[in-house]
């Protein structure tokens, strides 16, 4: 009975996948899913590419955490349409999260959606959301053992973005061993070593970004 309760769970996580696939493709709009652990800068690459970004895109964001709002009013504070997702304690964002959230927003002004999930190495790793762009983040602070450590996150990653780049004096990195490591669970994944707070590679990734955007969306 447990193993048919999970496996109808399963199919109705990819059901759902697959119709807010359906949704974004009939109205042309791209959705990115940037995932990481808590403090891993992912709120402030995602403001970086919104600046790099919006002058070409329309852009809004899903700011998804445990509890309060405190990154979306900075996402708001740059003008982007931004909807708070609160779990109230779960680690991930499930599909139908999503699902429910794009019926607030109007689909035809928009071209580009950033999806900020919990800051979590596991848990979103598995629930497809219907993205068409997964970005992993691993910052510099957090240690090079976190692909072997956690390898589904980065397994899956369409890209790994080496955050806090400027701290690299400070820490013991092996930013080439991470690479090969990344290369070894997904040989197709783009790394980009990046500062938000420097801007160091940012113009790289965005132009990464606005090339499997136009591929995706002819």
């Amino acid at each position: 009975m447990d193993i048919k309760i999970v496996k109808q769970k399963l199919e109705e996580v990819e059901e759902c996948s697959n119709e807010i696939k359906k949704i974004l493709k009939d109205n042309n709009v791209y959705l990115i899913n940037v995932m990481g652990s808590p403090g891993t800068g992912k709120t402030s690459l995602i403001i970086e590419l919104i600046k790099s970004l919006k002058n070409k895109y329309k852009i809004a964001v899903v700011e998804g955490d445990i509890a309060g709002q405190v990154d979306a009013k900075k996402i708001d504070a740059l003008g982007i349409s931004v909807i708070q997702l609160n779990t109230e304690g779960e680690c991930h964002i499930e599909p139908i999260s999503i699902k429910n959230i794009l019926g607030y927003f109007d689909l035809n002004e928009i071209d580009l959606i950033f999806i900020e999930n919990i800051g979590n190495l596991v848990c979103p790793a598995e629930f497809d959301l219907g993205e068409n762009f997964k970005i992993a983040i691993l910052s510099i602070p957090e240690g090079d053992d976190k692909v072997e450590k956690y390898p589904l996150l980065f397994s899956t990653a369409d890209t790994v973005v080496l955050s806090k780049f400027d701290m690299m004096q400070y820490f013991e990195f092996d930013d080439n061993m991470v690479e090969k490591s990344v290369k070894l669970l997904n040989e197709s994944s783009e790394i980009f070593r990046v500062s938000s707070k420097t801007g160091e590679g940012i113009d790289p990734l965005v132009k990464f970004i606005e090339e499997r955007v136009k591929a995706d969306l002819k």
